[in-house]
């Protein structure tokens, strides 16, 4: 069987029924297929065997229902569609238990940090930067009614899951968090 077909070779992507979209691979201002960036960059993470494995791998399923939600647009679906593919507050629920369970075992945030905390939490950090540029994307379609509020909230929930989740990586492993710190222009005109 072929992953390919006319659709997408024309630059097509279907959507639950009939509809199919103009989806340029590399268009920058699509929704769609940034939750794929995510599921990939998760995917790097899960591998290691952390005892947050287990979780990352159900946010790769949940985040293939978020493609499922935002390739059904409200205003063209059949009701059938909507109703199959509708997102419900479950999945934001459960991201949130899991950031409580991971932040009460943090140190409390003093400072901005940077995205550091060696490869584990570098690359969770990666994957809080590919969700929020996906949250962005999905917001003016929640706005015009085209897609459930709650992908946008569990998109959100999300980028707070892995920024806790990244620190939690750093701590385990024993690595520090690099700091954020403000340039002083003054400091470095004195310099000169």
């Amino acid at each position: 069987m072929a992953v390919w077909g006319l659709g997408s070779r024309l630059g097509l992507r279907g959507c639950f029924g009939a509809a199919r979209l103009l989806y340029p691979r590399f268009q920058s201002c699509s929704p769609q297929g940034v939750e794929d960036g995510d599921r990939f960059a998760v995917e790097l993470v899960t591998e290691k065997g952390h005892i947050f494995a287990e979780e990352l791998q159900k946010i790769q399923c949940t985040l293939q229902d978020v493609g499922s939600a935002l390739a059904t647009p409200c205003s063209s679906a059949r009701e059938a569609h909507l109703k199959y593919t509708t997102f419900e507050s479950g999945p934001i629920l459960e991201l949130e238990q899991w950031i409580d369970k991971y932040t009460c075992q943090l140190p409390p945030l003093t400072a901005f940090i940077l995205p550091s905390g060696g490869k584990i939490s570098s690359a969770l950090h990666f994957c809080r930067a590919v969700c929020r540029r996906a949250e962005r994307r999905v917001v003016p379609l929640v706005q015009m009614g085209e897609t459930d509020a709650n992908v946008a909230k569990f998109l959100n929930r999300l980028s707070d899951y892995l920024f806790t989740l990244a620190r939690y990586a750093a701590m385990k492993e024993g690595n520090q968090e690099k700091i954020y710190k403000k340039n002083d222009p003054s400091a470095e005109s004195e310099a000169r």
